[in-house]
C-alpha cells in the first residue's frame, strides 16, 4: 500500500540552534521538512519546490522574509506563510499579516508555533484551485503569466523576461493605484540588488511600446513624477 504523504514545510531561520530545535519538533508532527538560512535561498526554493506552509524569520541575511514573501507572491505562490518576528510594532504585523497568513511574536510558545502551523497545513490542504491571476486583457492587449508571452498592439507577440513580467503583475494587480519605485525594488529586485532608476523606466518604456496605441501619449502606464508609476486599465 502507498505510504501516506507527509506534508512538506519549509523552515527558514538564521539562528541555528532554534532552527535545529524548530526542524526536530516539526518532524516529530509528522512534518517533512526542509531549512534553509537566508531570503535568497528560501525565494529559490519557494520558486523550485511545492510546500504546504512556510515558517519564516523575518531578520535574515541577504533577502529579510516580507520581501521573501512579497516577490514570490508575484509569481502567483499562494504557499500559506507564517513569520516570525522580533519586530512586533504596527507596521510590521500589518506588513506581515499583508503579504503572509499569520504572523507570531518572538519569543513564543512552541504549542501555540505548532497549532498555528498546522491550521496552515491544513487550510492548504483543504483550498480549492488556485485563483491566482493567469491572464489578462485590457485596452486590446493580452498578457498570458504562465508562458511570459504577450500580445501587444497590432497582434505583435513579445516574450518578456522574468523580472518584466513580475513588475507587469505588480502593476495590473495593484490597477488603479501608484506603485512607488521603493515598492518596485523590493518586490521585483529584492533588497540585495538595486537596479538604477534608468533600469525600471526602461521597463516601463518598453511596456509602452508593446502595449499603448501611441506610448508619447500612454493610456495604461503612467509616470507619477516623484513617486513611481501607475497602471490603468
Amino acid at each position: 500500500m502507498e505510504a501516506e504523504r507527509r506534508p512538506r514545510v519549509l523552515l527558514v531561520e538564521d539562528e541555528e540552534a532554534l532552527r535545529s530545535a524548530l526542524r526536530m519538533n516539526f518532524e516529530l508532527e509528522g512534518y517533512d521538512v526542509t531549512a534553509v538560512t537566508n531570503g535568497p535561498d528560501a525565494l529559490q526554493r519557494m520558486r523550485g519546490a511545492h510546500f504546504d506552509a512556510v515558517v519564516m524569520d523575518v531578520m535574515l541575511p541577504g533577502m529579510d522574509g516580507f520581501t521573501v514573501v512579497e516577490t514570490i507572491r508575484l509569481d502567483g505562490n499562494t504557499t500559506p506563510v507564517l513569520f516570525l518576528t522580533a519586530r512586533s510594532g504596527p507596521a510590521d504585523r500589518v506588513r506581515g499579516l499583508r503579504a503572509g497568513d499569520d504572523h507570531l511574536g518572538k519569543p513564543f510558545e512552541l504549542e501555540e508555533l505548532l497549532l498555528r502551523l498546522g491550521k496552515l497545513v491544513k487550510r492548504s490542504e483543504e483550498k480549492p484551485t488556485s485563483t491566482v491571476l493567469e491572464e489578462y486583457t485590457f485596452g486590446g492587449n493580452h498578457v498570458d503569466f504562465r508562458s511570459y508571452e504577450v500580445k501587444g498592439q497590432g497582434g505583435l507577440v513579445h516574450t518578456l523576461s522574468q523580472r518584466e513580467m513580475m513588475l507587469l503583475r505588480l502593476l495590473i494587480e495593484q490597477e488603479g493605484a501608484v506603485v512607488s519605485r521603493e515598492q518596485i525594488l523590493q518586490k521585483v529586485w529584492g533588497y540585495n540588488v538595486f537596479p538604477t532608476t534608468r533600469t525600471v523606466d526602461n521597463f516601463i518604456v518598453g511596456f509602452r511600446k508593446y502595449f499603448e496605441p501611441d506610448a508619447r501619449v500612454p493610456k495604461h502606464f503612467h509616470s507619477v513624477r516623484g513617486v513611481g508609476y501607475k497602471f490603468t486599465a
